[in-house]
């Protein structure tokens, strides 16, 4: 097996000059970064973590800092022709971030198991089922990068974090055999942390409130409550408080309707029983 590395911040330089184009183009306006965040309707540390390249500049916002900063198109260009981030998507890139430092976290997920409780080589099997096939130097960097932001369940205290997966992520033999027993003895051993909680939605109910797909719940050292849900090809980094209430919501049903830590053990057990 290769050896695990660390995945260097994907595109770190061109960010970084991106950032300082953008500084740059803000103080010949003559404009604070707050007076600009205002403008563009964001928080003012979006603008500074653009600026100091940790954040990638969107499409959407290069657009409109080409608007009030009058560049002709000057960041729009920056920001579509950047590198692809190889690691990270860029619409990722907030929520990564915002991960990191989370107080709890909800998970539900329908197709595999959640980043957080993946074991290096199902990882590694998820990353090489994509299509189209990206080669194994640059599975073996997401996957690295993977293993990384299981960091913050190594912290002094961990957030508090709760999962509801359906039963079907848990049935298929992603990677093969054992790679798949190695991923169930892991969630075996999560299932008994303290600060775990670990869920199995089961396959054959009448009713569940998680048909529309699946997302997570995120709270900031802010308190402020977020909520994140991924497509094939973006995301969206849900703020709208209505809207974060209603996946919630739904989270709540969710846990209702799934077995009990117990029952969800029990079964567990049940999958490393079978041949």
């Amino acid at each position: 097996m290769p050896a695990r590395t660390r995945a260097p911040r994907p595109n770190a330089t061109a960010m970084k000059m991106v950032g300082a184009q953008v500084g740059a183009a803000r103080i010949a306006k003559g404009m604070t970064q707050r007076a600009l965040a205002e403008e563009l309707h964001i928080d003012v540390e979006t603008i500074a973590s653009i600026e100091q390249g940790r954040r990638a500049l969107m499409p959407n916002v290069a657009e409109q800092m080409d608007r009030i900063l009058g560049l002709p198109g000057v960041l729009s260009i920056a920001a579509t022709k950047m590198p692809e981030v190889d690691m990270v998507p860029a619409w990722a890139e907030e929520y990564m971030e915002r991960e990191a430092e989370a107080l709890a976290l909800s998970w539900f997920d329908t197709m595999i198991v959640p980043g957080l409780l993946q074991t290096e080589g199902y990882a590694r099997a998820v990353f090489g089922c994509r299509v189209p096939f990206v080669g194994e130097e640059k599975i073996e960097l997401q996957t690295a990068h993977r293993m990384q932001r299981q960091e913050l369940l190594r912290r002094p205290v961990p957030p508090t974090l709760s999962f509801v997966v359906w039963e079907a992520a848990l049935r298929d033999r992603i990677g093969g055999r054992e790679v798949y027993r190695d991923q169930i003895r892991h969630l075996r051993a999560c299932a008994e942390r303290p600060a775990i909680s670990f869920q199995v939605l089961p396959l054959g109910v009448t009713s569940q409130a998680g048909l529309a797909g699946p997302f997570t719940l995120l709270e900031t050292p802010e308190f402020q409550h977020l909520a994140y849900s991924e497509t094939q090809r973006g995301s969206f980094l849900v703020r709208d408080p209505n809207e974060v209430s209603i996946l919630s919501q739904k989270y709540a049903m969710l846990r209702s309707q799934a077995l009990n830590f117990a029952e969800t053990k029990d079964l567990l057990d049940r999958l490393l029983g079978e041949p």
